[in-house]
């Protein structure tokens, strides 16, 4: 048996004296583990960084046998993912989510959601927007995906404002507004006619919409916590967004 695809490494895990099991979400593969043999090298281990892409080849006797890889790199971003806050937990926090799924069952969208996202970590206000969006992307694959296109009680596609806690489905102002109370905030950068750029108020109600929701249907069935490393990208993009909100205030003064 033998494949070759392209693919980003999620982590590794010391094999005996000189190699490694790498753990990489492939584009056409899903998530998939290897062996690399003297992956602890000098040479190697630059590449074997959570982040990188790589082509990878892998190889066994066996369709499900663990296998061999063949790593050679493509884009070598590590050390850059490593220079801010919301890049280190970043890399981590999605790593963890992809877990949820099954090994070497096929998501190429989340690969190439997860491959414009590294290359946007610098960036609070992109990565937390593409951050949520990669969330909703795996809560659907799950099969718990939220329904942010109309309301689910008139059926309107304007002016939506809320999410039910129950169904996951959009709702208007209007219809909702007895309930406002009881329900998540729609940032107005994931639903409604008008999507625009999030800022702090409004990508912290989609962290609180997300996390619910994973929470709900992932985490607690499954008697897991939530990641520290989701946390900690939660909070270093709205400390960095709302740093970035006062110096372009001050800018324009």
């Amino acid at each position: 048996m033998q494949w070759q695809d392209r693919a980003i490494i999620l982590g590794i895990k010391r094999h005996g004296e000189t190699s490694v099991i790498a753990e990489v979400m492939t584009s056409e593969r899903g998530r998939h583990l290897g062996m690399v043999r003297s992956g602890r090298s000098r040479a190697m281990q630059p590449v074997l960084q959570p982040g990188n892409e790589v082509e990878a080849t892998w190889r066994a006797r066996l369709d499900e046998h663990i296998g061999e890889f063949r790593i050679e790199p493509v884009t070598l971003r590590a050390a850059r993912l490593m220079e801010t806050a919301t890049a280190v937990y970043g890399v981590q926090a999605m790593g963890a989510l992809l877990r949820l799924l099954p090994e070497r069952d096929p998501h190429p969208h989340l690969f190439e959601t997860l491959d414009v996202i590294l290359e946007n970590l610098h960036n609070p206000a992109d990565a937390g927007e593409l951050f949520v969006r990669f969330e909703l992307a795996v809560l659907n694959d799950l099969g718990f995906g939220l329904d942010l296109t109309e309301c689910a009680a008139t059926g309107a596609r304007a002016d939506l404002a809320y999410v039910s806690p129950k169904s996951g489905r959009a709702v208007s102002r209007s219809a909702g507004a007895p309930w406002a109370d009881k329900m998540f905030l729609l940032p107005s950068f994931l639903g409604g006619e008008q999507r625009e750029a999030a800022d702090a108020e409004n990508l912290s109600a989609a962290f609180r919409l997300t996390g619910f929701f994973l929470h709900r249907h992932v985490y607690e069935p499954r008697g897991l916590e939530m990641p520290a490393a989701r946390e900690g990208f939660v909070q270093a993009a709205l400390k960095a967004l709302k740093q970035q909100a006062s110096t372009d205030s001050q800018l324009s003064a």
